[in-house]
């Protein structure tokens, strides 16, 4: 294969840039996770879907990958900038007032297991460590303290961060002006605008689920903080590459990198390892037109509303790779639509190339090992070439994906080949081609009240009247077929026969 340069988009530096590890042969990454209050929507995990991509990426290009992501179970304000109440609190009295007795504990522990089941759900592969803010306190205690004679001040409300004892602060969002960063949190005495509590102490007469004793008071640390602890204590400074949200480029990354300053120096971001990673990349938002894509919305779109209604949650993760990880990406009911149907023809072209296999050959185990270089691939280099240009131009996955369309298409090649380069191919994409058959893709909505069985005997005795040329029978049990929102798909060049709307 022609194991073109692996060029990524630094958001710091705006700048494609060609990935040199901070140490031979590995790759260290961070990526911000989720605030265990609530379900994820989907486009939260958009997020997880690029970064997953990113680290299968890396994994392809022989690196030795170390991935990390952080779950927040505490500090995360419902204004993320820096402003408001702590998210779990919030949500711990919003059911004390339903009466709902759940500790602020028991809620963490809930949605942690509600994203790592969407986790599951996209194929997105386990990171080397997940890493718990709460495990943490005593180390972002200690950070705190190390910075906290040069870089910060106190006040009764907390331990506060100032913002011009760093350089280039803001570069990052580019977003800063004379007035400071207007979405920042007015705090009566803040030096600065955009300065920003590190430590948050508990209200006088107040008490916390969780909080904890500090050199500044009872309380909890600032979620900014959480990041470069975990991030650090982890994978050490600077490590290469920090990703999560566009929405954090703003506030929260720019943030995490002044305290990176503190920590390591006070030098300037011409030197992108100042900010304590190389290399910052960032996805852009999901868009749904309804506004459903907002948790204060009530009703949002979580995973689980998409398998309701008889998508595989696979076909979302084709949705996002599509497109490309840095453009907005609208969500549309019909969208995902096709991407389904582009994902039942992959699975098909699949099934038919296993199928030309011998029994052992068949198993994913035997043809998913990855990629040798110096293989021969024959008919099938152009394709290799092209995918591996592809995922090598920051994470081009969308070309990528009609590169693998290619080899699925390919003729008079041999099948063995050609079924180990897609696994490769779909080692990177994620879309677990080897395992997912037919039947896992057609999902029944939640609100259907025929059952498959009753569809697959009802489609027998169509098939039957057609052999028989009783056409008046064959229709009837079509329209019946239709009255329970069952489309039977005569003629169908996918062969799926049926699904329901």
């Amino acid at each position: 294969m022609t194991d073109a340069p692996l060029k990524l988009f630094n958001s710091l530096t705006r700048r494609h840039e060609v990935f040199a590890p901070v140490h031979p042969g590995e790759a260290r990454v961070y990526t911000c996770g989720p605030t265990v209050y609530n379900y994820p929507h989907i486009g939260n995990m958009r997020a997880y879907v690029f970064a997953d991509v990113l680290g299968r990426t890396l994994s392809w290009k022989g690196y030795k990958l170390t991935h990390v992501i952080n779950i927040t179970d505490v500090g995360h304000l419902t204004d993320d900038a820096d402003a408001g109440e702590d998210k779990m609190e919030k949500m711990a009295a919003e059911k004390a007032q339903k009466g709902e007795a759940t500790s602020i504990w028991d809620i963490a522990e809930h949605y942690k297991q509600a994203y790592w089941a969407d986790v599951r759900a996209l194929n997105i592969r386990e990171p080397a460590q997940w890493t718990v803010a709460t495990d943490y306190v005593a180390q972002m205690i200690a950070f705190a303290q190390g910075i906290a004679d040069k870089h910060c001040y106190e006040l009764e409300s907390g331990l506060y961060f100032d913002v011009s004892t760093v350089a280039d602060y803001g570069r990052l969002a580019r977003a800063v002006t004379e007035d400071g960063e207007g979405r920042i949190e007015s705090v009566e005495g803040k030096r600065n605008a955009a300065d920003f509590a590190i430590w948050r102490k508990t209200p006088p007469g107040e008490t916390r689920q969780m909080e904890w004793d500090s050199p500044w008071g009872r309380g909890a640390p600032g979620w900014h903080l959480e990041c470069s602890v975990m991030s650090g204590e982890v994978l050490g400074f600077p490590f290469d590459i920090h990703t999560g949200g566009i929405d954090h480029r703003e506030i929260h990354h720019p943030n995490e990198i002044a305290q990176n300053q503190a920590h390591c120096c006070t030098n300037g971001l011409d030197d992108p390892k100042n900010s304590g990673a190389k290399i910052w990349m960032h996805n852009n938002f999901l868009v749904e037109r309804s506004g459903k894509m907002s948790k204060s919305s009530g009703e949002f779109l979580r995973l689980q509303l998409l398998v309701d209604k008889g998508y595989h949650p696979l076909a979302y993760r084709l949705m996002c790779l599509q497109a490309h990880y840095r453009s907005e990406l609208e969500f549309s009911w019909e969208g995902l639509g096709a991407a389904l149907t582009r994902l039942k023809r992959m699975v098909m072209g699949v099934e038919t190339l296993r199928a030309r296999l011998p029994g052992a050959g068949r198993d994913p185990a035997h043809l998913g090992p990855g990629l040798r270089r110096g293989d021969d691939w024959g008919k099938l280099q152009p394709a290799l070439d092209k995918f591996d240009a592809a995922i090598a131009d920051d994470l081009n996955t969308a070309v990528a994906l009609t590169a693998l369309d290619d080899v699925l298409a390919a003729k008079k090649v041999d099948p063995e080949t050609k079924a180990k380069l897609a696994a490769a191919m779909d080692g990177v994409l994620g879309l677990d081609l080897l395992n997912l058959t037919r039947a896992d893709l057609r999902i029944q909505p939640k609100a259907a009240t025929i059952t498959e069985a009753e569809i697959t005997a009802a489609l027998a005795r169509r098939k039957e009247a057609r052999t028989a040329k009783d056409f008046a029978t064959s229709d009837a049990i079509r329209d019946e077929l239709a009255a329970q929102g069952v489309e039977v798909m005569d003629g169908d060049p996918l062969g799926w026969e049926w699904k329901l709307s």
